[in-house]
C-alpha cells in the first residue's frame, strides 16, 4: 500500500535592514539534512539575488518589501514564489516575482524543461495555449506573443501549470503579472516518467 507522503513543514524567517523589511520561507524537520539544507540554501540565495537586482543595498534610497506565497506543497513537491517590490520614488514602484519548484526527494529546483519528455513539443504546445488564452481574454501585448522559452518562469498549483511573465515582459505595466494557468490533465501525454507531475496526477 502506498503512503502519500505528507507537506514539508515550513517557518518564516524575517530579515530587516534599514529600508529593507523581507519575508521567506525555510523548510525543516526532513530526515535528509543535506536535502533540507540544500532547499534552504537556494531560496535564501534566491532572496538576496532578488534584493541585490532591486539596487540594496548599492542606493541607500531605494525601499525594498519582500514576500513569498507557498503555491504547492503535496507529494515530495514544494512550490513557492518570492515576491520583491522595491521603490525608488516616482509614481510607482517595480515588483519581481521569482518562482523555485522543489523536488523534495532530491532537494533539486525543477526547470520548465524538466516536466516534459526530452522529444516532447511541449514549448509549441504550451505557447498554443497561452495564445488562446491571450486572445480569449483580450490582453494587449507588447508586440506579437510567438512561444515561450525552454526555460519559462512557472510554479505549480491546484493541478495546473503556471506560466507567468514579469512585468513589461509580455503587456503593459498597468495590466500587471500575466499569469496562464494550464491544466495538468490537458497537457499529461507531454510528461517524462519521472516527471514531478506525475505525483500530482496520480490517485492512490
Amino acid at each position: 500500500m502506498s503512503v502519500i507522503p505528507l507537506p514539508v513543514r515550513t517557518r518564516t524567517m524575517y530579515l530587516k535592514k534599514p529600508n529593507l523589511e523581507v519575508y521567506y520561507p525555510i523548510v525543516e524537520g526532513l530526515n535528509n539534512k543535506m536535502i533540507e539544507q540544500k532547499i534552504n540554501d537556494q531560496i535564501f540565495y534566491n532572496v538576496n539575488d532578488l534584493i541585490h537586482k532591486q539596487g540594496y543595498p548599492a542606493d541607500p534610497d531605494i525601499e525594498v518589501m519582500g514576500s513569498y506565497e507557498i503555491k504547492t506543497n503535496e507529494r515530495n513537491i514544494l512550490s513557492i514564489i518570492i515576491i520583491n517590490y522595491a521603490y525608488f520614488g516616482g509614481a510607482h514602484g517595480y515588483t519581481i516575482i521569482k518562482p523555485l519548484t522543489f523536488d523534495m526527494t532530491t532537494g533539486n529546483v525543477v526547470a520548465l524543461k524538466n516536466l516534459f519528455k526530452e522529444d516532447s513539443a511541449y514549448v509549441e504546445e504550451l505557447s498554443s495555449i497561452i495564445k488562446e488564452q491571450i486572445e480569449q481574454r483580450h490582453l494587449y501585448t507588447l508586440g506579437d506573443f510567438k512561444e515561450i522559452s525552454s526555460e519559462q518562469e512557472y510554479y505549480l498549483a491546484d493541478k495546473s501549470l503556471i506560466v507567468f511573465f514579469q512585468l513589461y515582459q509580455l503587456v503593459p505595466y498597468a495590466q500587471g503579472f500575466p499569469f496562464f494557468p494550464i491544466s495538468l490533465y490537458d497537457i499529461r501525454d507531454l510528461n517524462s516518467e519521472q516527471s514531478i507531475l506525475r505525483r500530482l496526477l496520480t490517485f492512490y
